[in-house]
């Protein structure tokens, strides 16, 4: 069994911090794949320390590495000057970061006027990280291959993944595989209006985001565990800031992402591409249910909730481009 203490002081000796000084560690909750640690020294000083599982744990193929891509992130997030965890030191096997102020968004702690402030606030980080471009398209974690020269090729590339995690683990889905496959197929020649690969969290649901109220006034501390990143289209990034919903009615967030320089058109073809990725997603959450082996009541809300918006998702593209052909 690991000793995570010894394991915490031998990373921050390896960091250049003395491991003397290590004074509290503590789980950190609400991680889903990752073990996730709070360390704080005896000055104060607060770091979080990620650990990734065995390799031998099961999965869906692109979660490989995905410290690597998480890494990534908060590099990128730093250049953009959006506030996020700052790399401190990272290995193989583990991910040292520092602690960004604030918790989790509690919607039921904050006024409708401090959450339009704050989905205002969060529309220009947004778009400031989407002004960030990689060297290809996809995961920089290589878990599926190297990055592509175009997003048609990456983002095919990481939807015929997690089909194939679905078949593999037998995953319960509203519609069969193949028929999902035949109807994201037809509305693939969308993807080709992307042509330039930015920076997408993909993750950014309010649990991923810190409200910080040191201050006095509600603001973000922080966006963290950028662990699902990829180099693509930002349009995806609105999947996840509407978690379950419509960007399109979030205008608090719209506007403050077209205000700081975002482009967020709804078109026909920024439309399919949406749906598209809306239906990456929720096959995600729904095949990874299986691997995680999740709880009765985790796996019916998963059924209740999440299948009925992978059934929209794909009835918006046949709408937009009427059925698949077999």
């Amino acid at each position: 069994m690991v000793d995570s203490w010894e394991r915490a002081r031998h990373i921050l000796e390896a960091a250049g911090e003395d491991p003397g000084r290590l004074a509290h560690l503590a789980p950190l909750t609400g991680g889903t794949y990752n073990t996730v640690e709070e360390l704080r020294l005896t000055d104060g000083t607060r770091y979080v320390l990620k650990i990734p599982p065995a390799a031998a744990t099961p999965g869906l193929r692109h979660e490989r590495r995905l410290l690597v891509s998480e890494a990534e992130f908060y590099r990128s997030a730093a250049h953009a000057g959006v506030p996020a965890p700052r790399l401190v030191s990272m290995g193989d096997d583990f991910l040292l970061m520092t602690a960004c102020p604030g918790d989790s968004w509690d919607d039921g702690s904050l006024t409708d006027a401090e959450q339009a402030a704050l989905r205002t606030e969060l529309g220009r980080q947004a778009a400031r990280l989407h002004r960030v471009t990689g060297p290809g398209f996809g995961y920089p974690s290589g878990a599926l291959g190297p990055l592509a020269p175009d997003w048609r090729t990456a983002f095919t590339t990481m939807f015929d993944a997690v089909l194939d995690d679905a078949r593999r683990y037998g995953a319960r889905l509203p519609r069969p595989v193949d028929a999902v496959a035949r109807t994201a197929r037809s509305a693939y020649g969308a993807l080709d209006e992307v042509t330039a690969p930015y920076l997408v969290h993909f993750d950014l649901w309010r649990g991923n985001i810190l409200v910080d109220r040191s201050a006095g006034d509600a603001r973000i501390g922080g966006l963290i565990d950028g662990e699902r990143m990829f180099w693509g289209d930002p349009l995806a990034e609105f999947v996840s800031l509407a978690l379950l919903g419509d960007i399109k009615q979030d205008e608090a967030f719209l506007a403050g992402y077209r205000e700081a320089g975002g482009r967020a058109g709804f078109d026909a073809p920024a439309r399919l591409r949406l749906a598209l990725y809306r239906a990456y997603l929720y096959l995600i959450m729904l095949t990874e249910t299986i691997p995680r082996e999740v709880g009765e009541e985790q796996e019916r809300w998963v059924q209740d909730r999440v299948a009925p918006e992978l059934v929209a998702a794909l009835d918006e593209i046949e709408d937009l481009l009427g059925p698949a052909q077999p």
